[in-house]
C-alpha cells in the first residue's frame, strides 16, 4: 500500500497546488521548447512541489522522463554516458520527447561529483531535448549553470492552501477530521505540503475520527539546521533552546565553530565582535584539547562556549546578511580542484614529450607554457587540452574559450564532411558493376584519408606548411592515373562517371 504522498501526487499540472504563476511558466515554457531554448531551474524549499511539477509536465506534454540525482553518484563519467545520451537521442517508448530531470542540481561538490558540472554544462550545450533542473538552494548552484538556464521560484505554500488539500485527502479517505487538527498539521509542516500529507497519513492510519489529540503524537521532525543555529545565536535566543538545537545537529563542534565564526561580521559592534571571537578562542582550545587526549566528553564544553559565549557577545545583534559556509571550504575545494587540473595537464604533457611527470614540472614546465602561448591552437590539438587545461598552461581565459570553440567547430565541420563522403560512397557502390566495386573503394579511401586522423588534419591546416598542398597535388595525379587506367579498360559510361568527381 502506497503513503498519501505517492497515492496522492498530482498528474497533471492543473492539479498542483499553490506556485500558480511558476505553473505557467513551465507551461509556456514546454509549449514553445525547441532545440536551444534554455533549460528550466526550479527552486525553493523541500515539499513544495518541485519534482511532482517536472513530472506533471511530462505527463502532459506526453515526454519521457528520464531523472538523474545526487544519490546516483554524479561523476563526470556517468553524466556523460547517461544525461548525455539521453539529452542526444528520441524515446523509444512512444514519448514525443524525453525530460532530462537533474534533481539535487545545488549538490554538484565533493568527491563523488569531481567534474559533475563542467559536464553538466556539455550536455545543456549539446542537448536536442527538454532539461529541467532542480534545486533547494539557489545560491548552492554553480554559477555557470545558472547562466544557462531559466529560473522558476517556488514559495511555501500558505496555510490555507495545505488546509484544503488535506481536507481533500480525508474526503478521499473518507475520514473525519477536525478544523483544529488540520490547522495543526498545516501550521507545524512550515509550507512543506509533503510534510503535511505525510503528518496526515501518520496521524489518520487506523482511525476514522481524526482530532488534535491524534496530531501532537504525529508532529514534523523538526530537527534543527546549522543556518538556523547560527541565525539563534546571532539574534540572541534563549540559553536551553541552543543547547537542544545544537544536539540535534549532526555537526561536530569543529564543524559549528567554523560557521560561527564565518557570521561573526554581522556583529556590527566592535567590542561585542572582539568578545565574541574570544570565546571562540576558548572554545577551540578545548576542540584541541579534545583530539590530542581523545578524550571526547570536552566537546560538550567547547559547544557551550562557542554557542552561549557568542550568543552573549552578539546581545540580539540578528542577522543582517546571508549565512554562508566557511570561507577556507571554497578555498581548499579550490585548491583541490587546480591541483587535479595541474596533474591532468601534467599527465597528457608527459605522454606527449616522454619526459616523467616530476622532472616536467620541476624543469620545463615554464617552458612549455611559453610554447603554449605562441600557438594556443595548434598545442590544445595536438595535447588534446580543454578550457581549464589549456588557461593552466597560457593563463588567458579568453583567448582559452575562443581555441576551443574554434576546435569544436572545426571538428563539426570535418564529421558533416565526413557524413557527406560516405553517402557518396554508399551510393556509389550500388551504382557501380562488381568488376568496378574495388576501384571506387580505392576513391572513397582516397576521400576519407584526409579526415580519419582529425588531429593530424588540425594541425596541417593550422599551420599552413607547404606539405599539404604538395600532399593534394599526388592525390589529384593517383584520380587522373585511375582513370586513365578505367579508361584503358573500356569501362561503361555509368562506371566513368563514377570517377568523374
Amino acid at each position: 500500500m502506497h503513503d498519501w504522498v505517492e497515492k496522492y501526487r498530482p498528474e497533471s499540472l492543473g492539479d498542483i497546488v499553490g506556485n500558480q504563476q511558476a505553473i505557467r511558466q513551465m507551461m509556456e515554457w514546454a509549449k514553445n521548447w525547441k532545440t536551444g531554448t534554455p533549460p528550466l531551474l526550479l527552486y525553493g524549499k523541500p515539499g513544495i512541489g518541485k519534482t511532482s511539477s517536472a513530472y506533471a509536465l511530462a505527463n502532459d506534454m506526453n515526454w519521457e522522463v528520464v531523472e538523474l540525482n545526487a544519490s546516483d553518484h554524479r561523476t563526470k563519467g556517468i553524466i556523460e554516458r547517461i544525461a548525455g545520451s539521453t539529452a542526444t537521442t528520441m524515446s523509444l517508448l512512444g514519448s514525443s520527447r524525453k525530460l532530462l530531470l537533474l534533481d539535487e542540481a545545488d549538490n554538484l561538490h565533493g568527491t563523488a561529483d569531481r567534474g559533475g558540472a563542467r559536464a553538466i554544462i556539455d550536455v545543456i550545450k549539446n542537448s536536442r531535448q527538454p532539461i529541467i533542473m532542480i534545486a533547494n538552494d539557489l545560491y548552492g548552484v554553480a554559477k555557470e549553470l545558472k547562466a544557462l538556464c531559466e529560473p522558476v521560484q517556488f514559495r511555501a505554500l500558505q496555510t490555507a492552501t495545505i488546509i484544503k488539500h488535506l481536507r481533500y485527502i480525508c474526503s478521499a479517505e473518507k475520514k473525519s477530521c477536525s478544523d483544529e487538527a488540520l490547522k495543526e498539521i498545516s501550521e507545524s509542516s512550515s509550507g512543506d505540503m509533503r510534510s503535511a500529507v505525510n503528518m496526515l497519513y501518520a496521524a489518520g492510519t487506523g482511525i476514522d475520527n481524526l482530532t488534535l489529540d491524534n496530531v501532537s503524537t504525529a508532529k514534523k521532525d523538526e530537527r534543527a539546521t546549522i543556518f538556523e543555529l547560527v541565525g539563534a545565536v546571532l539574534k540572541g535566543k534563549d540559553d536551553r533552546r541552543l543547547m537542544e538545537m545544537s544536539y540535534e545537529l549532526s555537526d561536530t563542534p569543529d564543524t559549528i565553530i567554523q560557521w560561527i565564526e564565518k557570521s561573526l561580521s554581522q556583529i556590527k559592534d566592535i567590542k561585542n565582535r572582539a568578545e565574541a571571537y574570544r570565546y571562540l578562542s576558548y572554545a577551540d582550545d578545548y576542540i584541541g584539547k579534545t583530539y590530542k587526549r581523545q578524550y571526547y566528553t570536552l566537546w560538550r564544553y567547547a559547544t557551550a562556549v562557542m554557542i552561549l559565549g557568542t550568543a552573549q557577545a552578539a546581545d540580539g545583534a540578528g542577522v543582517s546578511d546571508r549565512i554562508m559556509p566557511p570561507s577556507r571550504w571554497g578555498r581548499m575545494s579550490g585548491a583541490r580542484r587546480q591541483k587535479a587540473l595541474r596533474q591532468s595537464v601534467l599527465n597528457r604533457l608527459s605522454s606527449g614529450y616522454h619526459i616523467p611527470e616530476d622532472t616536467l614540472r620541476d624543469e620545463y614546465l615554464k617552458s612549455v607554457s611559453v610554447l603554449a602561448s605562441k600557438n594556443p591552437l595548434a598545442f590544445a590539438k595536438e595535447f588534446s587540452l580543454d578550457k581549464d587545461e589549456l588557461d593552466f598552461l597560457i593563463h588567458d581565459k579568453a583567448v582559452s574559450s575562443e581555441v576551443i570553440k574554434t576546435i569544436k567547430k572545426e571538428i563539426k565541420e570535418l564529421e558533416k564532411k565526413e557524413k557527406v563522403t560516405k553517402k557518396k560512397a554508399n551510393g556509389n557502390k550500388n551504382k557501380a558493376s562488381p568488376s568496378g566495386e574495388s576501384d571506387a573503394s580505392d576513391a572513397s579511401k582516397d576521400a576519407t584519408s584526409s579526415i580519419k586522423n582529425p588531429k593530424s588534419t588540425f594541425l596541417s591546416d593550422y599551420n599552413g606548411d607547404e606539405k599539404s598542398s604538395e600532399r593534394e597535388d599526388l592525390d589529384n595525379k593517383k584520380v587522373d592515373e585511375s582513370s586513365e587506367k578505367s579508361s584503358e579498360k573500356k569501362v561503361s559510361p555509368s562506371q566513368s562517371t563514377l570517377f568523374s568527381f
